[in-house]
């Protein structure tokens, strides 16, 4: 049986942000369009079975006024809070162990954990983050959200590639070991 693969697929500022100080994306909107050639997001999204995002994210996606970008897609939300008026069909979690657990034993394609890196943070703790994509974009947002919460765990992922693309993006692909 062929275990998912559980993936991280983000961008970030040259200092490190996800968001600006306002929780603004503007600043990564601005590279829409940019060819990631076989990078490319909708490349990447095809592979992908299942989504797993918090609440802040899933509070963005759907508050943007856009359809729905996933349907087809299993997608599940990691929250502690009820979600009134779902707009869509997604599944509802607050366990991150049982949810890894749950996620292993899928075998229709990968996961993505979409959006911040609190989550994430969550998942490499647990050393169930197998591999992760970072664009860096070339903007220095001056403070903001970090791509990751400190925490003050320590890993040391492996590193599989780098990539110069674009508008000055530079993809870093990792790598991290179940016992991170």
């Amino acid at each position: 049986m062929v275990m998912a693969r559980i993936l991280g697929y983000i961008a970030t500022s040259l200092d490190g942000m996800i968001a600006d100080r306002n929780d603004n994306l503007d600043w990564l909107f601005a590279y829409d369009g940019m060819d990631l050639g076989e990078y490319d997001y909708n490349k990447f999204i095809k592979r992908i079975q299942t989504l797993v995002m918090g609440r802040a994210t899933y509070d963005f996606v759907a508050s943007q006024p856009s359809e729905w970008p996933y349907h087809g897609k299993r997608v599940i939300v990691v929250t502690s809070r009820p979600i009134d008026n779902l707009v869509a069909d997604i599944d509802v979690r607050s366990d991150v162990d049982a949810l890894i657990a749950e996620l292993r034993a899928f075998d229709d394609g990968d996961v993505w954990m979409l959006g911040g890196g609190k989550l994430q943070m969550a998942f490499i703790e647990r050393g169930a983050l197998d591999e992760i994509e970072i664009y860096v974009m070339p903007e220095i947002l001056g403070g903001g959200k970090p791509l990751f919460p400190q925490t003050g765990f320590r890993s040391s992922p492996t590193l599989i590639s780098t990539q110069m693309l674009d508008r000055g993006c530079v993809r870093l692909h990792y790598r991290f070991s179940p016992t991170c």
